[in-house]
């Protein structure tokens, strides 16, 4: 890495560690004059006189989120926190939880929205969508206060499509706005700080507007320590196997479906999300990582960092970041069918490993089903051997690989999906759940519109609200 590299790197740590530093300070400060509040007034005699009226019960004011990465969740916990940490009573739960009788009758609602896709709502609002948006005629809401944080990416034509389709839906259902809803383009610090504020006139405690969340780690310096190119010859892009640790001291936890973020040195507000693919009892974060190249021939600014403008033994600023809506949850015990393409093995891989290390304590682990889509056998042939043995173990009891370019028909993983239907309502009966993994233009839509082919629209969000349909898409 060039030096002028090196030094925009470190002083985005240093930035980085100063800005966790006064949090931290901030915090003690909060705490140590509610510690003294608490004390003078277990000193003081009862303020209240038995001929006083008693003070007004305040509704729980309700925090919602709808998102999914993680990042809505994360955040609307964030406001929760800070609103109990001040006294204020409050509800953390997910929009799809919500019906339009208790939209109406609840206290205050608080909605951090992210949009997948170009305007779609994410997996665990789906329902909300459709069943509560959607219906007619519409509910009144007059007499309900409400905000919407909408998160998005301005690089997509629909930027914040969800959270501004509730916030008119909403108010054209006679809600009143408790202040404008406020857009973040990919963790806008300003924006989040905008957000903060607002959490506190209604009388949060103040919080971080730089984290996601209150326990999001910093970004510190990760050692790349192995890279392998997977695919030379292969007619799509390089693709590299690569594992990372921390600079100092030991990696710290995460599960299957979390990621490892990324701080881009030349783009430090919009950080980069990539699936781990290990577990850590392998003690190294291992990523797959496709190369993405640029019509002027550079590459992509993340994946080039890690591809070709670092070396093994360099650093970069990372962290890892739980992802919620793609960890096993509650599927631990069932059959898993996984579906993915491309890079998205990562994600996929990580679930085969865990279950790959569960027999050491005695129990066989339930199996798994894999179809996965690439190129060429030949040349996108990703962990092979591994795969192989997993299904000599009888981990892998179904494996579907399907290569687009090595036949005239060009199949690709949803076709396969579709041919293999009556397997599939065999793995659901036996109570299986689906993860799918990988890109989100191609694959990610066209699986889902096979699932609600086969299985009906009520059936797969009967499915996605079991938590029985998981998906990471990018």
């Amino acid at each position: 890495m060039s030096p002028d590299r090196l030094a925009a790197a470190a002083a985005v740590l240093v930035s980085y560690g100063l800005m966790c530093a006064a949090i931290l300070r901030a915090h003690r400060q909060r705490a140590r004059a509610a510690e003294a509040r608490a004390r003078s007034l277990a000193r003081s005699p009862d303020p209240v006189s038995t001929t006083a009226p008693a003070a007004p019960v305040q509704p729980p004011l309700r925090v919602a989120h709808a998102g999914q990465s993680g990042q809505a969740e994360a955040l609307a916990t964030q406001a929760a926190q800070a609103l109990h940490a001040a006294g204020r009573p409050v509800t953390l739960l997910t929009l799809g939880a919500l019906q339009a009788p208790a939209l109406r009758d609840g206290g205050p609602l608080l909605i951090v929205a992210s949009t997948a896709g170009e305007g779609d709502p994410p997996d665990n609002a789906a329902a909300f969508a459709q069943d509560v948006m959607a219906h007619r005629p519409r509910p009144d809401l007059q007499g309900l206060d409400y905000a919407v944080l909408a998160l998005g990416d301005r690089r997509y034509a629909r930027y914040c499509a969800f959270g501004h389709a509730l916030d008119t839906w909403l108010a054209e259902c006679g809600a009143h706005r408790l202040f404008p809803r406020i857009d973040v383009d990919a963790g806008d610090p300003s924006a989040l700080a905008a957000w903060q504020r607002q959490l506190q006139t209604l009388g949060a405690a103040p919080a971080d507007p730089a984290h996601p969340s209150p326990t999001a780690a910093p970004f510190q310096p990760w050692r790349i320590v192995q890279r392998r190119h997977l695919n030379p010859g292969s007619a799509g892009g390089p693709c590299f196997h690569l594992e990372l640790e921390p600079a100092e001291g030991p990696p710290p936890h995460w599960e299957p479906g979390d990621l490892l973020q990324l701080h881009v040195p030349e783009e430090p507000g919009r950080p980069r999300d990539y699936t781990i693919a290990s577990v850590p009892a392998d003690g190294r974060v291992h990523l797959l990582v496709r190369q993405q190249g640029r019509a002027d021939g550079r590459s992509g600014l993340a994946s080039g960092w890690l591809t070709r403008h670092t070396a093994p033994g360099d650093t970069l600023p990372m962290r890892v970041r739980a992802h919620a809506g793609f960890r096993i949850g509650g599927n631990r015990t069932r059959p898993l069918v996984l579906i993915g393409n491309g890079t998205g093995l990562a994600g996929l891989r990580a679930h085969l490993r865990a279950r790959a290390g569960h027999p050491a304590s005695g129990q066989l682990a339930a199996p798994a089903w894999l179809l996965y889509g690439e190129r060429s056998a030949a040349h996108d042939d990703h962990y092979a051997e591994e795969l192989a043995q997993w299904q000599a173990s009888g981990l892998l009891r179904e494996l579907d690989r399907v290569y687009s370019r090595d036949t005239p028909q060009q199949p690709y993983v949803q076709h396969r999906l579709r041919e293999r239907a009556p397997r599939l309502r065999q793995w659901l009966e036996a109570g299986a759940a689906i993860y799918v993994c990988g890109s989100r233009q191609g694959m990610g839509q066209a699986v889902h519109g096979v699932l609600e082919e086969l299985l009906g629209h009520a059936g797969l969000q009967a499915l996605s609200a079991a938590g029985r349909y998981r998906r990471d898409l990018y």
